[in-house]
């Protein structure tokens, strides 16, 4: 069993230096979309939206496809310039072979483009699905797309506004909110995890729980 992700998240949060100001303006302004209802997620018991995505290497990955090999781990990340989505992609490729034994698929989706999709997998050795929304479709289908608030822009680290900036060169800087969905064969939703505080993601152990579940009966 892997580790536990939060707490690598957790010690990660900590390690962060960042003026008091640039935090709070970040957090409460997440906040408000968070008050707002405005990106849900998907509910335990939807249907997931059916989809077909290039991966790290231009490959057209279909969801019916993978569905028909067994559940499916659906992690939504923001982007390889998140340190916490980094940690989330690796604390799920050690929860691969687990995965793996019950029969499960594991698919991470990002805005990013290929190139950058390829990046993390070499970097990481990821051996999972990667896949691009450039256009966010499926993000936005799966109601987790959000538009960085004005009031956190000026708290950003250049870093940051450098990524967005060429993820998204319209300025719009559109982004999923962090989730995870673990889904059965039909393609119902049985566990999700869906939350603006980006510092915190679904336990692999969590997923792992679901997929037993959903494969036990």
């Amino acid at each position: 069993m892997p580790g536990s992700l939060g707490d690598e998240l957790a010690e990660k949060a900590r390690s962060v230096r960042r003026p008091r100001e640039a935090v709070e303006g970040i957090n409460n302004a997440f906040a408000e979309i968070a008050d707002s209802g405005a990106v849900p997620g998907l509910q335990v018991g939807d249907i997931a939206p059916g989809f077909t995505l290039p991966d790290a290497a231009g490959r057209e990955v279909e969801l019916a496809a993978r569905l028909a090999d067994g559940p499916v781990v659906l992690s939504f990340y923001r982007g390889s310039w998140c340190p916490y989505c980094n940690l989330e992609l690796r604390a799920y490729q050690r929860a691969l072979p687990e995965l793996r034994r019950l029969g499960a698929r594991l698919i991470a989706i990002s805005p990013q483009a290929p190139d950058d999709a390829l990046t993390v997998i070499q970097k990481y050795e990821l051996e999972y699905d990667v896949l691009s929304d450039l256009s966010q479709r499926v993000i936005a289908a799966y109601k987790i797309r959000f538009e960085m608030p004005d009031a956190a822009r000026p708290h950003l680290l250049d870093a940051t506004v450098a990524a967005l900036a060429k993820q998204q060169p319209d300025g719009r800087w559109s982004l999923p909110v962090p989730a995870t969905f673990v889904l059965d064969t039909d393609g119902v939703v049985r566990a999700r995890h869906v939350s603006m505080n980006y510092r915190t993601r679904m336990e692999p152990a969590d997923a792992l729980r679901a997929v037993e579940e959903i494969v036990n009966g």
